[in-house]
């Protein structure tokens, strides 16, 4: 399901229009890049965390040119869906 699609299937469900639904579905999305780019994690309860992983720094190989690098520690943003939502997803049948 593409972003254009999750905007018209809510603007249906609600009647609200699609323009005001794409607004709100981008601020939704531009709230949660900040706050994690913040350090903050944000929590949707019945849905999921986004939450962010620190990789510790690791050595990694140029197989082409046969020469070890390091790959320096970094910071991953991560999505943990909720119990509730897997068991919907398990359950689903399809």
């Amino acid at each position: 399901m593409t972003k254009a699609e999750i905007v018209a299937d809510v603007a249906n469900k609600t009647g609200v229009e699609k323009v005001a639904v794409q607004a709100v579905v981008e601020s939704f999305m531009e709230v949660v890049k900040s706050s994690m780019m913040n350090g903050e994690n944000v929590y949707l309860r019945g849905f999921g965390s986004f939450t962010i992983k620190r990789r510790a720094e690791k050595t990694g190989r140029n197989i082409s040119k046969n020469t070890t690098i390091i790959i320096p520690a970094h910071n991953i943003p991560s999505f943990k869906p909720a119990k509730t939502f897997v068991n919907q997803v398990k359950n689903s049948g399809k």
